[in-house]
């Protein structure tokens, strides 16, 4: 899973597996003293230890069905509701590239993957820096909309066997892609969350589908 990143208002964000969930809030739980309360919510739950730290995790694919205020750590709720077999839809869109594919629990089954060169911003000025721009622009156009169909003719035709569908990359990329009309049902079913990610390649879809299905956990000390 990805490794832990500072988050606003203080405190880390980490990625834990679904398998490593209750293992991962035991040792939460030996390093702060023990647990007061766990409080389930539909869409977090929240661990109070006894030396006031705390840990949020976002429920994955929510609501959260069993909720309520429990005492000591009572975290079974949502690590049943994280190892659920699911079938996702992801989909990775940078403006030079695309990749995109179905995973069950976390494993890619079919996919497709697609490079487009779009070169970076040049200094130079000038008709030159213009006839470059309308050039990088026109290039840009063409990867989306190669990413647009191959989103439409992969995943849109399958929505009916996917759980969730989960996005990643840059999200003015997928932005530009959320306003094709054929793509609306996909992105009506995508989680909030948007993975940051590298150059979409075959290698960043696996890690993206395993980063899919865990559950964000941020932890903020007392």
């Amino acid at each position: 899973m990805a490794g832990a990143r500072q988050v606003a208002g203080g405190g880390r964000a980490v990625e834990v597996a679904p398998g490593r969930l209750a293992g991962w809030f035991t040792r939460f739980a030996d390093r702060n003293d023990g647990v007061r309360t766990t409080e389930l919510g539909p869409a977090e739950v929240r661990v109070t230890a006894a030396n006031g730290a705390t840990a949020t995790a976002t429920v994955p694919f929510g609501p959260l069905a069993d909720t309520g205020v429990r005492t000591g750590l009572a975290v079974e709720p949502l690590v049943a509701h994280a190892l659920a077999s699911r079938v996702i839809a992801v989909l990775l869109v940078r403006l030079g590239g695309h990749s995109l594919g179905l995973a069950r629990d976390g494993v890619v089954g079919l996919s497709r993957t697609d490079r487009h060169l779009v070169p970076g911003r040049t200094a130079a000025g000038g008709w030159s820096q213009q006839r470059f721009a309308r050039r990088r622009a026109g290039q840009a156009r063409t990867a989306l909309r190669a990413a647009a169909d191959e989103a439409f003719e992969v995943l849109v035709p399958r929505l009916s066997e996917v759980d969730a569908v989960v996005l990643g990359g840059d999200r003015r990329a997928l932005d530009r892609l959320r306003a094709d009309r054929r793509l609306g049902p996909l992105f009506a079913r995508a989680e909030p969350r948007v993975l940051e990610i590298p150059g979409p390649r075959r290698a960043v879809l696996d890690e993206a589908a395993r980063r899919a299905i865990a559950v964000q956990v941020v932890v903020r000390e007392a």
